[in-house]
């Protein structure tokens, strides 16, 4: 019956000569009905996707990057779309030598210049997993249960890359013309920085971008559990606060009491940076946040979070905030600062009476709109050696940075957006959650700065998900509708740019 439905749909989808004058329903049943019954086979190739370890932050499984961006480049080339492996240097071992980066995937398919051009991003590098850690199955063989598919990148970033190029097979298999011209991103080492890439987009800026109207990244996941947008994210600075004293670690019993230990200076550092109530204490920081508008503020009435729920989940017995809109925005639109350890200190079970010589505290503080990551880094460094010099330590201080990633925030009138909310509501009957993202995803800014394109999250991961934790998963429920969200956002995408 589905086959003899489908082909009905099929004539009266071939016996117009435009699919833009046919209703909706006529141009989507087919598609949602061909998804709907390669489900499994959808699932099947995302197996064998997890399968592969290319777990980005050990180099010995670079060989398996190389490996499953070939498998993403077949499928591509199977489709009719032509590829291409762009260099993006070497990296640098701690031995001093070097190994070339695993490449970053372009493709694209034939172009309409009567059509719009989107360009999607992805990754198909993951986080590392072990059994041991804590997985109830084995992280690198996809196991569904009670309608969940867990392995490791199931949802960062595997299956919504596989939903993606689904979506564009779908759209082949039922003899649709794809709606939308279409360009692909795909990297490698995404969970280590996505070292090269910012350089590549500025080298292929006036080329491979040249002709793109739109970025799509779908990169994250939803907050609770209705279907979502996302429009901003956080940036990032990392901090290493390092005090040296002696020039050899010391005995407590001999020289307890005698000497100015560098853990106290530590101590006294870290707990100068932010209050018992989350509000950080350096100077200048919150003073450069961009305020919160009327307009803004409204969004978070109408979003779905649950804050008994997320207790439960995370286990933990309160929040710094009394109330839903108050706990967003401290995740999404302030800054806040983490600190994450403490190098050199004995950490190991069991005890060690020994004074540490030189130890290094670790924080970050994510940033947000308005905020300049050099501004703030000064004015972390300048706030801890005023500390510092209270403490009259004869210890040494030195304060350095890594990570440095700039927040982003989105348009929420571009036609990226429009056309997203429009597909959300054909494929799960209400209007998306419009959200932001606490953590950092550096490209999104990247791309926005260095192209000048448009660009928009559009997530199909779930809210408890998982990613980068033990039991990573995306519910099939998830990956089927949003495979099908994506040949609606294609469509809606097209349909919009026709009726401007």
């Amino acid at each position: 019956m589905a086959e003899i439905l489908l082909a009905v749909i099929m004539l009266l989808h071939l016996s117009s000569s435009s699919s833009s004058s046919l209703p909706t329903s006529t141009v989507l049943d087919p598609l949602f009905l061909y998804i709907d019954e390669h489900q499994n086979e959808f699932v099947q190739r995302l197996g064998e996707w997890v399968a592969v370890k290319s777990d980005s932050s050990h180099r010995v499984h670079w060989g398996d990057i190389h490996r499953i961006l070939n498998m993403t480049a077949d499928r591509i080339k199977e489709m009719g779309g032509q590829v291409e492996f762009a260099d993006i240097g070497t990296q640098q071992l701690s031995d001093g030598e070097s190994l070339a980066r695993p490449p970053v995937l372009l493709a694209q398919f034939e172009r309409d210049p009567n059509k719009p051009t989107l360009c999607i991003y992805g990754h198909v590098d993951v986080q590392p997993a072990k059994k041991e850690d804590g997985w109830a199955t084995d992280p690198y063989t996809l196991t569904e249960l009670n309608g969940n598919l867990y392995g490791r990148g199931a949802t960062d970033n595997k299956g919504p890359v596989l939903a993606w190029l689904h979506a564009v097979e779908t759209y082949r298999a039922t003899k649709q013309e794809v709606p939308v011209n279409l360009k692909f991103i795909i990297e490698g080492l995404e969970e280590i920085g996505s070292d090269g890439l910012d350089e590549l987009t500025r080298q292929r800026n006036e080329s491979f971008f040249s002709d793109v109207d739109y970025i799509v990244i779908s990169d994250n996941v939803w907050v609770s559990r209705k279907p979502a947008l996302t429009y901003g994210t956080r940036g990032s600075s990392y901090f290493f606060v390092e005090v040296e004293g002696p020039k050899l670690d010391l005995h407590s019993g001999v020289f307890g009491g005698s000497v100015h230990e560098p853990m106290t200076d530590m101590i006294a550092l870290l707990g100068s940076l932010l209050d018992h109530t989350g509000k950080i204490l350096v100077p200048g920081i919150n003073e450069s946040v961009a305020p919160l508008t009327e307009e803004e503020k409204k969004l978070y009435k109408d979003i779905h979070f649950d804050i008994e729920e997320m207790k439960k989940a995370i286990e933990v017995k309160s929040f710094l905030q009394d109330n839903k809109e108050e706990i967003l925005m401290a995740r999404w639109r302030y800054p806040s600062l983490s600190i994450h350890g403490i190098e050199g200190a004995f950490s190991d079970s069991g005890s060690k009476t020994v004074i540490p010589r030189r130890v290094i505290g670790k924080f970050s503080i994510r940033q947000v709109p308005n905020m300049e990551p050099s501004v703030v880094e000064r004015q972390v460094k300048e706030h801890l050696q005023e500390v510092f010099a209270k403490q009259k330590s004869p210890n040494s201080l030195k304060v350095t940075t890594s990570v440095s990633a700039k927040p982003w925030v989105a348009n929420l009138n571009d036609p990226l957006y429009i056309a997203g909310r429009k597909a959300v509501k054909l494929v799960f009957g209400e209007e998306p959650e419009l959200i932001r993202e606490g953590s950092t995803i550096p490209i999104a800014n990247n791309f926005q700065e260095v192209t000048g394109k448009r660009v928009m999250m559009l997530p199909i991961g779930g809210h408890d998900d998982g990613e980068h934790s033990q039991n990573e998963k995306i519910s099939r429920y998830n990956f089927i509708q949003g495979t099908k969200l994506f040949a609606a956002f294609f469509y809606e995408l097209s349909k919009l740019q026709k009726d401007q």
